[in-house]
């Protein structure tokens, strides 16, 4: 049975840092692209960054400069570190593979597929809440 668990959301006051974790079970992260997503309540999902086979990153326009992903190979994991916070990234945050491979738009922007793409193995996500 495959399982995401993401991990390491919290309150952060604007400015802040926050690493966020996602284990998988059942599931080898480092052959598949793994991305992570947010949404915020009234609001669709968006893809926030992705990384893909080849260890390509891919980020979305808000994640650029001050988000990063990396994955560790021998725990299974992948990391969302997430620097330099604002209350516009206040939403729940998930990590998935992504059966598009980290798309991008016209901008080079990565983008969540959701709507073509048949994404799966969501888990509870992990909230992350930005605020003074």
């Amino acid at each position: 049975q495959v399982q995401f668990v993401e991990s390491g959301g919290g309150l952060v006051r604007p400015g802040g840092s926050l690493r966020l974790s996602c284990a998988a079970s059942g599931f080898t992260l480092d052959s598949h692209a793994i991305g992570w997503f947010r949404q915020a309540p009234g609001r669709e999902r968006e893809g926030v960054i992705c990384v893909n086979s080849e260890d390509n990153t891919y980020y979305s326009k808000f994640a650029k400069g001050r988000f990063t992903i990396a994955r560790d190979k021998a725990k299974n994991m992948v990391y969302l570190q997430m620097n330099s916070l604002k209350p516009e990234d206040t939403a729940m945050y998930y990590c998935a593979p992504d059966p598009a491979e980290c798309p991008y738009d016209a901008s080079g922007s990565y983008i969540y597929m959701g709507r073509t793409f048949d994404y799966r193995y969501w888990g509870q996500g992990t909230q992350v809440t930005v605020s003074s």
